[in-house]
């Protein structure tokens, strides 16, 4: 990819309005000094200098996007609880629109807090339900999706993360609304619905989360194996893109063509991957927006991803930044 193209590829990204579906939490960290080990129990004491909220789950997939110059609408189920009127108010602080959020008397919102000492997380504690959402809430949350596509979306991206607002019958319904008007679907699955996706633009599972999914053992160093595995499964569910992410072994990319590519690591001083599969599927979906070749929107994306690590907790990926990578890189 050239300068010129490249200007072009980030220069789109402004105004594309992408409809992100799925699983949203607040993110709570707890920031403090660890001076002395608990009388109570063999745990250190943590002496808080400072606590914040920041948006969570599908919601920093939406945050990366608006990053980067689009206008992202959540599509999601919150409780009716503090934790969900945080999570509104984090949005109009972030200017983004809560038109896509459901507010459930069936379900807590989930909030995930990390506490944090010396730039090291000591402890995660999570307050959440899982079980799928009922069918009321999820009918509400099919039309609301419906009526966005209707009014006009560039791309949906279904970001699952086994919460229960994504279930089978929604996610069917919102595929087949998506492809009847021809708008690009990506997909960042967990373990629950993995095998409920098809049909879609783009699906990008971990390494562990195809391992688990598909019930199989594969290695990218074992490459004919994994290659043939990822072809089978693509032609199966009717993806035109299937990307895997693979740690430290990089990124593996596979069209609906048969091509195929593996991506090296980047190198990094690699702080926390908190947020990293958020921030590389906000970046495959905006490049295929903008009419991006696979195997480029790969190359962006890595970076993206390896720019996030290198920072503490969850936070999206800087475009300056990033297009200033990219151009020393070409």
């Amino acid at each position: 990819m050239d300068r010129f193209l490249l200007n072009r590829v980030f220069e789109s990204f402004s105004g594309k309005k992408i409809l992100v579906v799925g699983d949203v939490m607040a993110d709570a960290y707890v920031w403090g000094s660890v001076t002395r080990i608990s009388p109570e129990a063999p745990v250190p004491v943590v002496s808080v200098d400072k606590k914040e909220y920041r948006l969570g789950g599908s919601a920093n997939v939406a945050k990366n996007l608006k990053s980067l110059g689009s206008v992202p609408i959540i599509c999601s189920i919150i409780g009716d609880d503090d934790a969900g009127k945080i999570f509104r108010n984090l949005l109009a602080e972030n200017e983004m629109t809560d038109n896509g959020i459901i507010t459930s008397n069936n379900r807590c919102t989930t909030v995930k807090t990390r506490i944090i000492s010396s730039s090291q997380q000591l402890l995660r504690i999570d307050e959440e339900d899982i079980y799928d959402a009922v069918f009321n809430d999820s009918e509400t949350l099919v039309n609301v999706v419906e009526n966005f596509i209707e009014e006009g979306v560039d791309a949906i991206v279904f970001e699952d993360y086994d919460k229960g607002v994504l279930t089978k019958e929604t996610i069917d319904r919102i595929i087949e609304l998506a492809n009847q008007h021809g708008v690009i679907t990506t997909v960042d699955p967990k373990k629950r619905n993995f095998l409920h996706y098809h049909d879609v633009t783009l699906f990008k599972p971990n390494l562990k989360e195809i391992k688990e999914g598909l019930n199989v053992e594969i290695h990218p160093a074992e490459k004919e194996k994994f290659v043939e595995t990822a072809k089978s499964f693509l032609q199966e569910k009717g993806f035109e893109n299937l990307v895997v992410t693979l740690s430290e072994y990089g990124i593996f990319g596979m069209a609906k063509t048969g091509d195929y590519k593996f991506f090296p690591a980047e190198k990094r001083s690699i702080a926390d991957v908190s947020g990293a599969g958020d921030t590389v599927i906000s970046m495959l979906t905006l490049c295929l927006t903008a009419g991006c070749k696979l195997e480029d929107a790969i190359y962006i994306a890595n970076l993206a991803g390896g720019l996030v690590c290198e920072k503490v907790g969850v936070v999206p990926v800087d475009k300056t930044e990033l297009y200033d990578e990219v151009v020393e890189r070409i």
